[in-house]
């Protein structure tokens, strides 16, 4: 065999599969294996938008260094699609290995000299073995299973218990899935040389840490955070945010008598979703909607109705590419500055950047506390890669004790106490931008008013008349000014900010961006980082980039979103901020970043972080 270096934990793993064919389950089982046995693993799923047919790929990461971007490189690739096999096998790096269905002759033109081959006839197995047609496709993916158990030393009995976990109440279905595994690892035992120089080695890395996808972190936030309503349309990849809440609540919202608290809305479009999503929070009710890119275009005019009459309302925005549909299940960064100046006129929505489940989680529920409390629309922006994929993070954790923040809101007793004084409701009384609402129905004769996206005077009166729409509009950017008191601080890596360049991130971008920083600073060059948690952004952002001579941005988008908000919104020099770009719809390596900010620093220089 070529390639006899060891690598111990630190390699990737990629299945080429058929969409539709029942690969999920069995890709999945392996990247469990490999988080049971405490190493930090990072799956990455690549489907098409059709239903099934087209090829798709499954790509793992292993490493025990903690980190959880995906890199670039496959050592071992799994090819059991003839479609893709010539790209597969290309795929593979000098050194690496290609396990393949080997019931049929590989053909002369998928051979490579530089790589390792492991041929297992899968399909012949599976005919000999069992006779149910649909078993035999789906007992072929979890034979390969099996084959890498051998080949990279993860412990058989790990994936049994997972086998018997996943079947538990089906046992029927348990006996044949460990037969497949079985007859895979017995193959390789009889007829290779195992383990591979690639293998695993048990750690203890991941104790106290999950593994969850940020759609069902995002759902679970909303109903801890007291979210009774939800209406949605279905679109890729946001439709598994309200299937998870669904779920949830079929767990946590029905009552002992088996009232169901709680209302979901598939509406006709994304209009009318977030139309009635507005309209129960402006009754009272906490509610949200989430969609992708293509239902934030449509949201526009609903999101400057309650942006205008300031309504309270969540949307989980699961971002992917653009514009128009795109490749609608490729990943991007790519609804940043439709979502921040969402409607038209002048607008500001609040934005908010989770980078894990548990952000996810924590974000979600913070949402709602802070459309409450600055009576606006509050957008929590995901993307496909975080919403759909599996990421390792920490344990969600929920503070008991935590009361719902639901901001200036009289009540009976509080409208009573104003006596003769009117009723404002676009009153400033506090001078932070902030007015006082009421929830209907909570007085009988105080505190109603008419709300509308028309212009109207503190007291909610229609009027067209200039100054009192300037007021409201001066009020309005008043308010976002306090939100950057509110919104989630930045994080600070390096608070001595002693190196001459930074460099920003935020979202999926993180991951690959931390470990970049480590590669880079391996190579000399030292980068002070700041990781963006929420718009608008605190002064913290604007001292990072005055504290550098040049700020490296990180994106997953081509026209620089977040780095365009900065200059709008900070004024900051766009030759001080570098655009590092990536937008091919697959998630960022930390390769890339570094390559990037490589080729903008000197090849020959007399010290680090010396910029051309």
């Amino acid at each position: 065999m070529v390639g006899l270096e060891t690598k111990i934990n630190d390699f990737v793993v990629k299945f080429a599969n058929v969409n539709g064919t029942g690969s999920a389950s069995a890709n999945l089982l392996f990247t469990k294996s490999i988080f049971r046995m405490g190493l930090f693993v990072s799956p990455k799923n690549f489907f098409p938008s059709n239903i099934q047919g087209l090829p798709t790929w499954y790509e793992v990461r292993v490493n025990d260094k903690g980190y959880l971007g995906r890199r670039d490189g496959v050592d071992l690739m799994v090819a059991v699609n003839a479609q893709s096999l010539l790209a597969d096998v290309q795929s593979v790096k000098p050194g690496g290995y290609l396990l393949y269905d080997s019931t049929k002759m590989l053909h002369s033109d998928y051979i490579r000299e530089d790589i390792n081959y492991i041929g297992v006839p899968l399909m012949e197995m599976c005919n000999k073995e069992f006779t149910d047609p649909r078993q035999r496709l789906l007992f072929k993916n979890i034979m390969y299973v099996g084959a890498l158990s051998a080949l990279l030393d993860i412990e058989f009995s790990v994936l049994e218990d997972l086998i018997k976990e996943q079947f538990a109440g089906k046992e029927k279905l348990i006996a044949p899935n460990i037969k497949a595994l079985t007859l895979g690892s017995d193959y390789i035992k009889a007829n290779y040389k195992y383990p591979l120089h690639i293998r695993v080695e048990r750690r203890n890395l991941t104790d106290n840490m999950i593994m969850m996808e940020g759609n069902a972190a995002c759902g679970l936030g909303a109903v801890y955070a007291g979210a009774t309503f939800a209406a949605w349309y279905p679109i890729t990849p946001s439709t598994s945010v309200a299937e998870a809440f669904n779920d949830y609540c079929e767990e946590f919202r029905v009552a002992e008598d088996g009232k169901h608290n709680y209302a979901i809305v598939q509406a006709e479009d994304e209009l009318a979703a977030i139309g009635m999503a507005i309209g129960a929070n402006w009754n009272g009710a906490r509610s949200f909607t989430a969609t992708s890119g293509p239902g934030l275009s449509l949201m526009n005019e609903f999101l400057g109705l309650a942006y205008y009459a300031e309504v309270p309302v969540v949307l989980v925005d699961v971002q992917r590419t653009g514009p128009s549909t795109g490749m609608p299940t490729r990943v991007q960064q790519s609804d940043v500055m439709e979502a921040a100046y969402a409607s038209h006129g002048d607008t500001k929505h609040i934005l908010l950047f989770p980078s894990t489940p548990k952000e996810c989680f924590e974000m979600t529920a913070d949402a709602f506390d802070l459309a409450e409390q600055l009576q606006t629309p509050v957008m929590v922006m995901t993307d496909l890669d975080l919403g759909m994929n599996d990421h390792v993070c920490e344990e969600l954790v929920w503070d008991e004790s935590r009361k719902f923040k639901r901001g200036k809101v009289l009540t009976a007793e509080d409208l009573d106490k104003l006596g003769s004084e009117r009723y404002g409701r676009y009153l400033d009384v506090d001078r932070d931008g902030i007015t006082y609402r009421t929830i209907p129905g909570t007085h009988p004769t105080k505190g109603a008013y008419v709300t509308r996206g028309t212009s109207r005077d503190e007291y909610a009166t229609y009027t067209e008349e200039g100054p009192p729409y300037e007021r409201n509009m001066e009020r309005l950017i008043r308010k976002f000014e306090t939100a950057k008191s509110y919104v989630p601080a930045p994080q600070v890596y390096h608070p001595e900010n002693e190196a001459d360049y930074g460099i920003i991130f935020y979202g999926t971008s993180t991951q690959s961006a931390e470990e970049a920083i480590d590669l880079l600073k391996q190579k000399g060059v030292h980068l002070d980082a700041l990781r963006i948690k929420s718009f608008p952004f605190n002064k913290t952002v604007e001292d990072f980039i005055d504290a550098h001579d040049k700020v490296f941005v990180v994106e997953q988008n081509r026209d620089a979103q977040l780095r365009s908000l900065m200059l709008i919104e900070i004024g900051a020099s766009s030759k001080k901020l570098i655009p590092i770009l990536n937008y091919e719809g697959l998630p960022i390596t930390a390769d890339l970043i570094m390559q990037k900010i490589e080729k903008k620093l000197p090849r020959t220089r007399k010290k680090a972080n010396t910029l051309q």
